[in-house]
């Protein structure tokens, strides 16, 4: 599969990793970013994922997929035995999303994090007319949707800075992935979406 040919926002992520390295991606869905990795890249990694219909696609893809809960940890997987631990729109489904980013940079030198900005003026429009938003980035309604616990870009940079952890890169973008002027202007008002390459505290 070529970068063409993922989700966009997974074909960026890959800007981010180094060839050779060991990977593990959690919620991988149906494989499509580990297995271009793998081919790509020459990582070395495993998915994580619970849902069987994607499991099956990754085995069908070749990727090395572990069937697991995200919300039962990482307690399998030894400190720093990745170079990159990858989570993309999954953060804001877990019942503990701090506790989850804390595992990530257990096992992983480098944590990669996507996920939807709840602080995005049409979350923010919806919310002033009493009802809960439903955006491009936010497609699901609020009896249906899986996320659990949404936040914004100034949440989770907060979060980073109580537990010490480093922003080594970030982007904010429009739902078409793009940046701009706006969003470098006020980031946390018009970014749809934010991507995070996190490290733990400095030894």
């Amino acid at each position: 599969m070529s970068a063409a040919a993922l989700r966009p926002d997974l074909a960026l992520i890959c800007d981010w990793i180094r060839p050779g390295s060991r990977v593990l991606d959690l919620g991988c869905g149906d494989g499509a970013l580990l297995s271009h990795l793998t081919r790509g890249f020459g990582v070395r990694g495993y998915g994580l994922e619970i849902d069987p219909e994607n499991l099956a696609r990754c085995v069908e893809s070749g990727v090395n997929v572990i069937q697991a809960d995200l919300d039962d940890g990482l307690k399998d997987f030894e400190t720093r035995s990745f170079d990159y631990v990858l989570m993309t729109q999954a953060l804001q489904a877990l019942q503990r999303p701090d506790q989850a980013l804390s595992e990530i940079l257990r096992v992983g030198k480098t944590a990669i994090v996507t996920f939807p900005n709840f602080g995005h003026w049409r979350v923010r429009a919806a919310l002033a007319m009493g009802r809960m938003p439903v955006t491009p980035s936010l497609p699901e309604t609020w009896y249906n949707t899986p996320n659990i616990h949404l936040c914004t870009v100034a949440d989770f940079e907060e979060l980073c800075r109580e537990r010490g952890w480093r922003i080594i890169h970030r982007r904010l973008l429009d739902r078409t992935h793009h940046d701009g002027l706006r969003i470098r202007l006020a980031p946390n008002l018009f970014s749809e979406v934010a991507q995070y390459m996190l490290q733990g505290p400095a030894a």
